[in-house]
């Protein structure tokens, strides 16, 4: 490895995001993970090598908590990896009036992005494929209106993707750059709870891959040159489907904007 990067990843005590945070700490890069729980996080810091940074993704007041919590923690941020996500298993509102799927998965994000854009260099988004799913009403997903356990995990990645070209064409100019992956489907915690389509799914996972296996894909985006793209693991893709409406994108751009009051 050329350069020792500060790579920031959220919900990184956890599945997937603990094992790209203890992938890119052995490729000699400098970890810090965002985790909810202090106790926890800090096992997690210690096991893989990395700093921690407490911080909660659940609402505007918390992610600018955690944002501010990331800039004292780490200031110069080369690389943010947004892993944290939520598979809702009921519909729940948040202190703000969202969905908390929706904030978590796709606001929170959004957010981050706004506050530390002066600071990063890079941002990669883990995603799901599961996106082709997604059917997003802007008047009713925001509040889960139209909740479903599994169409709102969707419709919250969909939202979340869309707003990947949108964020690289607002940072061409600067040499910011942010891509996703779907890192495929594996055997993490998500989407873990008592319905009959969760205990389904947790059957399933038996054959699914594992996130150490997956970490790999994620981490060789860190020092990746490009923008505005699409990995289904280590291939690139062309976004398809509702992934291509650019005026939903816009839409969910100028709303999320005004609600959580950035520019």
């Amino acid at each position: 490895m050329s350069e020792s990067l500060s790579v920031v990843v959220t919900g990184g005590n956890r599945g997937i995001g603990r094992a790209v945070a203890a992938e890119a700490v052995r490729r000699g890069h400098r970890v810090a993970i965002v985790a909810r729980r202090p106790d926890e996080g800090a096992a997690v810091a210690r096991e893989i090598g990395a700093n921690l940074v407490v911080g909660d993704l659940s609402s505007a007041r918390t992610a600018r908590q955690a944002a501010a919590e990331i800039t004292t923690t780490v200031p110069d941020i080369d690389i943010l990896v947004h892993n944290a996500a939520l598979w809702p298993g009921r519909r729940e509102l948040n202190e703000d009036g969202f969905e908390q799927a929706f904030f978590t998965n796709h606001l929170a994000p959004f957010l981050m992005n706004h506050l530390l854009e002066e600071r990063l260099r890079r941002v990669v988004q883990v995603s799901a494929g599961l996106y082709l799913r997604g059917k997003i009403d802007p008047d009713r997903t925001p509040t889960g209106e139209d909740f479903h356990s599994m169409r709102t995990y969707c419709n919250t990645k969909l939202a979340n993707l869309l707003m990947v070209p949108l964020f690289a064409e607002r940072w061409k100019d600067a040499g910011k750059t942010i891509d996703a992956v779907h890192p495929g489907v594996l055997r993490t915690g998500l989407g873990e709870h008592g319905r009959a389509a969760g205990l389904v799914a947790n059957a399933a996972k038996r054959f699914w891959k594992s996130a150490d296996e997956a970490a790999p894909a994620i981490v060789d985006l860190v020092t990746s040159k490009g923008t505005g793209r699409y990995f289904n693991k280590a291939k690139e893709e062309p976004l398809k489907g509702p992934a291509r409406d650019t005026a939903l994108a816009h839409r969910l751009w100028d709303d999320a904007a005004k609600t959580l009051d950035v520019a």
